[in-house]
């Protein structure tokens, strides 16, 4: 049974859907009615981060003065992480956002922009559309109302200020080597 859950957490790690689906339920609940983009793949990493990792976003909330039960955190959640990131230049980060990014916009889902030299993302009414499939499914209700949390408790800092809260309440990130995987 052990082999076969290692497995199975192994082939979800490696499946650019279950990423995709995460990625454009949160980057729907940051564009909000107004359709503001995620400005930058930093950005967008320290946000998954938190989705991510969910006893960490409990954390990051009762950081900034802020209901930590609403993260709706699980018991097996504070020691099980579906998906890791590694110990980056800028913090958490995934080496295949890029891959990602260029999924979705190939299947129409996000549109990408160049503002300087910050990616802009946003989702498209396609993208939209299939957040709201993805958000009405069960076993994906608990990751939208999170996605939901974390833009809103999180989303309308600046990338800097968004590293430098990281750091701030993550201190042990600052300690780690880069390319190591983050076990918080």
């Amino acid at each position: 049974m052990a082999l076969e859950l290692a497995r199975a957490l192994a082939a979800t790690e490696r499946d650019d859907n279950f990423h995709i689906a995460r990625l454009l339920l949160l980057m729907v609940a940051h564009s909000g009615d107004k359709s503001r983009p995620v400005e930058g793949l930093t950005k967008l990493a320290k946000l998954d981060f938190l989705l991510r990792y969910p006893n960490c976003l409990e954390r990051a909330l009762k950081f900034a003065g802020k209901d930590p039960t609403k993260a709706g955190v699980a018991e097996f959640e504070r020691t099980t992480i579906e998906s890791k990131m590694i110990r980056f230049r800028y913090g958490p980060w995934d080496h295949r956002y890029r891959r990602w990014v260029a999924l979705m916009a190939s299947r129409g889902l996000v549109a990408v922009d160049v503002k300087g030299k910050t990616v802009q993302l946003w989702p498209t009414h396609e993208g939209q559309a299939v957040a709201t499939v993805l958000a009405d499914q069960e076993s994906l209700e608990d990751l939208a109302n999170r996605a939901r949390l974390v833009a809103k408790s999180f989303g309308n800092r600046s990338g800097t200020d968004l590293k430098n809260f990281m750091y701030a309440t993550f201190p042990e990130l600052t300690d780690m080597k880069w390319g190591e995987e983050i076990t918080i």
